[in-house]
């Protein structure tokens, strides 16, 4: 018999050993050896200055708890019909791991490096200040979201099974935490593990996986996909193909554009990065002064704020952790977030983004066409480029002189390992983004008592929230002009996250696979 339940421990009962079975026990009026109890969900609601730790439970009464990793039949596709995937992010792996269940051949092409060789670039970016375009934080195995914060929550529910998703992650190595934290996370010190666990598995059972191969051409026949080719200089014919090459991949938008292969101008965000340090954001959240209970995580925060009819609010809130440069081409300055799994660095950041109206908002680039949302990114790129000081320094202010236009004579300490150069942010943003910035901070100073302080930082810019393109797709999830075109994950604009990448990478393989004999 199982019994479902829910109880709420305080923070100091949470301290207490068996204090979840004792009061299981009491709740059901038995012995704590008559049942089994196994955790579903557990999540903190720190509102009130009385923080409670909220279980969801299922007793197994009388009987055993099942075992909760599903198994995955993965086949021996070495000598099964080829489905062709470029891009090794999220939606790629587990397009690759989709086609290995259904008895297909995956062929992966990434034009990045392995994880292990990938981490050569990531130090010269962040040391030497040097921007390998195919080799960086977002290209290379696992995308971006290898080093990244690893953060699982989606709102995607409706998008394919995300328990399956979790599932694997816990197969190819992540802790079981994920299946039951409310608001899971893995790690930018974990996720290469699985990443290269994912790729193992995939070649063990006869897919393929090549690195530093770029795709570079597509050439179609009629309405058919007929070949792709990679590097310049190696044309292989394929029936089906599926895109998965990340928001980043801006060479792959020009090149559908040039071939006039279908694309969309979409809207998205842009802004900056806010780093406090971490003890005023859990002093915030926590209600507390000092350090914070060592069984409460580092605290995050979501914020949201309408300014002037558009939205800015917090993207990618990564506590305990670093900012990173995220550029993917010389010339220009991008900035991201990323955490190790105890998210015990002594800073949080994330994004705060404005909201973009592509058709309202940027209409001095009409003439770029479906990329004018892209050229607007790429300017404002160069623009923190030039005033970081022509390096990957990024450009920054106190947020305090951000809000109220003053050139900050003197920067925090910052996680930011390129550095900082003080630049006059306020300024130097386009209005439709900078005057909402400061009006959206004033107002999140409102929400959270603190958090508008002198000692937070603002650094720029945040421009890769989501991908500023479309790239259409029908019922079938093929490209409506291209039969055999499949674009999938964010580089088509369909995902925001890892997660919602990995359900459409499944979906993509299931729709790429339809028709085709094993």
């Amino acid at each position: 018999m199982v019994k479902n339940l829910q109880i709420r421990l305080s923070l100091e009962e949470e301290a207490q050993p068996g204090q979840l079975k004792h009061r299981a026990a009491k709740y059901l009026g038995l012995p704590e050896s008559a049942f089994a109890l196994k955790i579903i969900r557990k999540s903190i609601d720190a509102r009130k200055p009385q923080i409670v730790f909220n279980y969801k439970l299922a007793a197994y009464i009388g009987e055993a708890i099942p075992a909760q990793d599903p198994s995955f039949d993965y086949k021996d596709v070495s000598r099964s019909h080829p489905i062709h995937i470029v891009g090794f992010g999220p939606a790629g792996m587990w397009a690759a791991l989709r086609c290995l269940e259904l008895g297909f051949k995956p062929v992966v092409f990434e034009r990045g490096k392995d994880v292990r060789e990938r981490r050569r670039d990531l130090r010269a970016i962040n040391q030497e200040h040097l921007v390998n375009e195919d080799s960086n934080y977002c290209f290379g195995e696992g995308g971006a979201g290898t080093y990244s914060d690893g953060k699982l929550y989606t709102r995607s529910l409706k998008r394919g099974d995300v328990k399956r998703i979790f599932h694997s992650l816990v197969h190819h190595g992540a802790t079981e935490e994920i299946l039951i934290d409310a608001h899971p996370h893995i790690g930018t010190n974990k996720l290469p593990k699985i990443v290269k666990n994912i790729r193992e598995t995939i070649l063990n059972h006869g897919g393929e996986v090549h690195f530093n191969t770029k795709l570079t051409d597509i050439t179609t026949q009629g309405n058919k996909l007929k070949s792709i080719t990679l590097n310049n200089d190696r044309e292989i014919e394929v029936k089906r193909l599926i895109l998965a090459t990340g928001h980043s991949a801006r060479d792959i938008f020009y090149l559908l554009e040039k071939k006039k292969i279908a694309l969309k101008a979409k809207s998205f965000a842009m802004g900056v990065r806010v780093e406090h340090p971490q003890h005023i954001i859990d002093s915030i959240q926590y209600h507390c002064s000092g350090k914070r209970n060592e069984l409460l995580p580092a605290a995050a925060y979501s914020l949201v704020q309408q300014v002037k009819g558009r939205g800015v609010y917090s993207f990618c809130m990564c506590p305990g952790g670093f900012i990173v440069p995220a550029a993917t081409a010389p010339g220009e300055v991008v900035v991201n977030g990323m955490s190790p799994s105890k998210r015990n660095n002594q800073f949080a950041n994330s994004g705060i983004v404005v909201e973009i109206d592509v058709e309202r908002d940027i209409r001095k680039y009409e003439p770029f066409g479906n990329l004018k949302g892209l050229e607007f990114q790429k300017d404002l790129e160069r623009l923190a480029f030039t005033s970081g000081g022509r390096t990957q320094m990024a450009p920054s202010q106190r947020l305090t002189d951000f809000v109220e236009g003053r050139i900050s004579t003197a920067l925090n300490p910052t996680s930011y390992q390129p550095g900082l150069k003080s630049a006059p942010l306020h300024s130097l943003l386009p209005k439709l983004i900078g005057s909402r910035l400061r009006k959206g901070f004033e107002e999140f100073g409102k929400k959270m008592k603190g958090y508008y302080t002198a000692e937070a930082n603002i650094v720029g810019v945040e421009s890769r929230t989501s991908s500023p393109v479309t790239i259409p797709r029908d019922e079938k999830l093929e490209h409506p002009e291209v039969e055999g075109l499949f674009p999938c994950g964010e580089g088509g604009g369909y995902a925001g996250g890892i997660v919602s990448a990995a359900m459409d990478g499944e979906r993509c393989a299931e729709a790429a696979i339809m028709g085709l004999g094993g």
